[in-house]
């Protein structure tokens, strides 16, 4: 008789957006005529680019003609689009080398993926409130969970110590759901802190796009000894708007090595035993985020979005509400006032002024009487719901 996979029962139910769809449903039912203002949604809502879409179509024909035609990719991505990922860290100071990025349908299946290079027996560090997915990939694995509280005391960015070891230690800077971003100081503790523990990070960098502040990093490897302890995970969904497209890429060291086992050489192996590498079309479209003029196309995109978290904070300022992210990140994280839980301030807000975003509880137990916005929207809904907050907190 088969044996399931157990370590699914330990799952915990995640209700979140099931909950935010039928409180939503329940009150459009009960107010036909209204109008919601959505400000909790984790996805784009602008198109792709142009030369993204150009590169797409040139793709598909090149499908229809023979001389063009492509079958399987290479496993770990195609070498010229390597290379160009590659060169566009190294205009940022940081050397890799082609070999050492990898390719992938995603930020969110790698970060499932990575996992298999690791025993079952490693312990993994989860900062919470934190991306779910980073809890449940590792429950699924059967992996001990130390869970590392953060809060408005810490900004949301707390620092290792002696009862945070473990294996994996999860750092998302700028984080979701809280839009913090760690400072080179406080992520460098964390690398000198993995390298003497031989622990490995995992740094999902997969919002990186959005700092403007140029003294913080969007890479963990522009910092000293990340390259012996560090993964990088990065994604072009929220950079160019690939949520629907699906396209990432990792960057794992030559340097990073554990018991005399290269990480790189592991990942090779699991990529070409495991896939049959990311579909031509997607790469080809992929690329032309790196070329000179999708970077330029890509970069309005992303002001278009920080144009929104420029209304939501300046809103939330004059509301004279506590917040960190925004700036630096596409996401912003508030207290609720008055000390309400989460779940009464998003009844208060459909309720009141017919606004939607997303309880912190979701997001973990630390992240009780917060809320987070995103400022993935339209602006139209976020030129709305940023007067309607001002009105409710005058």
């Amino acid at each position: 008789m088969i044996i399931p996979n157990m370590h699914y029962a330990e799952l915990k139910n995640s209700y979140l957006f099931y909950n935010i769809a039928q409180k939503t449903k329940a009150y459009l039912a009960e107010h036909p005529d209204s109008r919601l203002y959505r400000l909790g949604i984790g996805d784009v809502t602008l198109p792709l680019c142009d030369a993204v879409i150009k590169a797409l179509h040139e793709a598909v024909d090149d499908q229809a003609d023979l001389k063009r035609f492509h079958g399987y990719m290479p496993e770990c991505g195609d070498p010229s689009l390597r290379a160009l990922i590659a060169g566009h860290y190294r205009k940022r100071g940081i050397a890799l080398e082609d070999d050492e990025v990898f390719v992938s349908s995603g930020a969110s299946d790698e970060l499932g993926d990575i996992l298999h290079l690791f025993d079952r027996q490693s312990s993994a560090l989860v900062i919470e409130p934190a991306y779910p997915a980073y809890v449940d990939a590792n429950v699924m694995e059967g992996r001990t969970i130390v869970h590392l509280p953060s809060g408005k005391a810490d900004a949301f960015l707390p620092e290792p110590s002696e009862s945070a070891k473990a294996g994996l230690l999860y750092i998302c800077s700028p984080n979701n759901p809280t839009g913090a971003v760690f400072s080179r100081e406080k992520l460098q503790k964390w690398i000198d802190f993995a390298n003497a523990n031989g622990s490995v990070i995992l740094f999902d960098a997969a919002y990186e796009a959005f700092i403007e502040d140029e003294t913080l990093p969007r890479s963990i490897f522009e910092l000293e000894g990340a390259r012996t302890c560090a993964i990088e995970i990065c994604s072009l969904s929220k950079t160019a708007g690939f949520t629907g497209t699906r396209f990432g890429y990792t960057v794992i060291p030559k340097d990073l090595v554990r018991n005399g086992m290269s990480f790189n050489e592991m990942w090779v192996r699991n990529r070409t035993t495991r896939t049959n590498g990311v579909s031509y079309i997607l790469q080809k479209a992929a690329a032309a985020v790196f070329t000179e003029e999708g970077q330029k196309q890509i970069a309005e995109n992303i002001h278009f979005y920080k144009e929104n978290a420029r209304i939501l904070t300046e809103a939330l300022d004059e509301a004279g509400i506590w917040y960190t992210g925004g700036k630096n990140a596409p996401y912003i994280w508030m207290e609720c006032p008055d000390g309400m839980d989460s779940w009464k301030f998003f009844d208060y807000l459909l309720q009141e002024i017919q606004v939607v975003g997303t309880p912190g509880e979701g997001f973990g137990s630390c992240g009780e009487g917060y809320f987070r916005f995103s400022t993935f929207g339209s602006r139209e809904d976020t030129l709305e719901a940023a007067k309607r907050i001002k009105r409710l907190f005058r």
